[in-house]
C-alpha cells in the first residue's frame, strides 16, 4: 500500500493535463470516437505513470518486515518520518485496508516509526545494561584500607595540633610581621595571553582581610578566564566604583607590604603583575619551598613547584579551588598562610643557618 502527500498528487495532475493538452491541440477535427480513445489512452499513461511512482515510492520510503515464528506471521511496515499524524493515520487505515483484501489478520502487523528501530534499540541495550549493574555486586573498602587511611589521618591531625601548639606560643608582635597576598589576572593582547592584574586580596595571620578590590583594566581584555580567576566584565568595568585603578591597587599593597614578611605561592606572578618588588629576605614562597617542591628528571635532581591545592591538602587536609568553581583569591591568600604556619618552625631555622653561613664567608 502507497500513500501520495498532496504535493505528489498535484505533480501527477499537473503531468496528466499537461499530457492531455499536448495531445488535444493535434486532435482537434477528430471524430467523438477518437476522443475517446485518446483519452482511454491518456488514462493508461497516466496509469503508468502512477504505477512507476509507486514503485519508486514503495523502495525508498517505506521497509515491510516479516517475522516467523511459532507459524505466527508477523509484518512490521516502517511508517515515514516526515509525515503529519493525519498523513501517518491514513497511511495505517490504508495499509490495513491492503492487509484484509490479501485476506491477512491486522492484529499481525506492527507499524513504527522510521528511525524508531535505533532508539528502541538504544532503550533496550541501556535497559539491559542497568540490570546489569544492579546485579552486580557492591564494592566495598577493605578494612585495611579504611585502617591505613585512619593511621594516616591521626598523624597528619597530630602534626597540625602540635604546630598550632607551637604557632600559639608565638608572641602578637611576631605575628603581626607576616601578611599573605594572592592575584588573580584577565589575559590582555593577542589571544588573551599576556596578563594583567583584576584583583589582589591582602590577609593578615590570622586569615583577616586587610585588603580586598578589583583592579580596573585599561587595556582591551582579551580572556577574562572566568572559569578560573571568577572575575567577571562588569567587575573590572570603568563604571564600577568599587574597583581601584592599577595605580591606587599598586600604592594600597605597597604600604602594607611595608616591613612585613610577604607570604603567598608563586609570589613572581602576583608581584609582576602588581609591578613592585620586595626584598628577597623578607618573602615566604611556598612553591619554592624544596620540602614542597617535587622532584623530577631520571635522577630527580630537578625540582618543580607544586600546585598550592595539592599541598594544601596534602599537608592540612583543607581543600581549595575545588574543580569546576573558580578561585578565590582571599582563600588562596589564607592557604599559602596556613602552610607557611605548618612549615614555619623548621622554615625559620632553615633560613637563619642560612644567613650565618652567609656571614661567615664574609668573614
Amino acid at each position: 500500500m502507497v500513500f501520495y502527500t498532496k504535493k505528489a498528487k498535484a505533480e501527477m495532475r499537473r503531468r496528466r493535463k499537461k499530457m492531455a493538452k499536448s495531445h488535444g491541440d493535434g486532435d482537434d477535427g477528430a471524430a467523438g470516437n477518437d476522443d475517446n480513445i485518446t483519452e482511454a489512452g491518456h488514462k493508461r499513461r497516466a496509469d503508468q505513470m502512477i504505477n512507476d511512482a509507486a514503485q519508486t515510492s514503495t523502495t525508498s520510503t517505506k521497509k515491510v518486515k516479516t517475522t516467523t515464528g511459532n507459524n505466527d506471521q508477523l509484518t512490521t511496515i516502517t511508517i515515514p518520518a516526515n509525515l503529519t499524524t493525519q498523513e501517518a493515520r491514513k497511511f495505517r487505515k490504508d495499509a490495513r485496508r491492503k492487509a484484509r483484501a490479501q485476506g491477512h489478520s491486522e492484529d499481525k502487523l506492527k507499524f513504527i516509526i522510521e528511525g524508531q528501530e535505533a532508539i528502541e534499540a538504544e532503550k533496550e541495550a541501556a535497559a539491559k545494561e542497568d540490570k546489569k549493574k544492579s546485579k552486580q555486586k557492591k564494592e566495598f573498602p577493605r578494612i585495611n584500607d579504611i585502617l591505613s587511611t585512619h593511621a594516616t589521618q591521626k598523624k597528619l591531625q597530630e602534626k597540625i595540633d602540635k604546630q598550632t601548639a607551637i604557632n600559639s606560643a608565638i608572641p602578637l608582635a611576631e605575628k603581626q610581621k607576616y601578611v599573605a597576598i594572592d592575584c588573580e589576572m584577565v589575559g590582555i593582547g593577542t589571544d588573551g595571553v599576556k596578563s594583567a592584574l583584576a584583583r589582589a586580596s591582602v590577609t593578615n595571620w590570622d586569615g583577616e582581610v586587610l585588603l580586598d578590590t578589583f583592579v580596573r583594566v585599561p587595556e582591551r581584555v582579551t580572556d577574562f578566564r572566568t572559569h578560573v580567576s571568577g572575575v567577571r566584565s562588569k567587575d573590572i568595568h570603568a563604571k564600577n566604583e568599587d574597583a581601584m585603578d592599577h595605580e591606587e591597587c599598586r600604592l594600597k599593597v605597597g604600604e602594607l607590604l611595608m616591613g612585613k614578611i610577604l607570604v603567598g605561592h608563586a609570589l613572581k606572578n602576583d608581584l609582576s603583575a602588581l609591578m613592585i618588588s620586595h626584598p628577597r629576605s623578607e618573602i615566604r614562597d611556598t612553591a619554592r619551598y624544596k620540602p614542597f617542591m617535587r622532584a623530577t628528571g631520571r635522577s630527580g635532581g630537578k625540582l618543580r613547584p607544586r600546585k598550592l591545592r595539592d599541598l594544601v591538602y596534602e599537608n592540612l587536609g583543607m581543600r581549595i579551588q575545588v574543580e569546576g568553581e573558580a578561585h578565590c583569591s582571599i582563600d588562596d591568600a589564607r592557604a599559602s598562610m596556613e602552610l607557611f604556619k605548618y612549615a614555619r618552625s623548621r622554615w625559620e631555622k632553615e633560613l637563619e643557618k642560612g644567613n650565618k653561613g652567609i656571614k661567615r664567608g664574609k668573614k
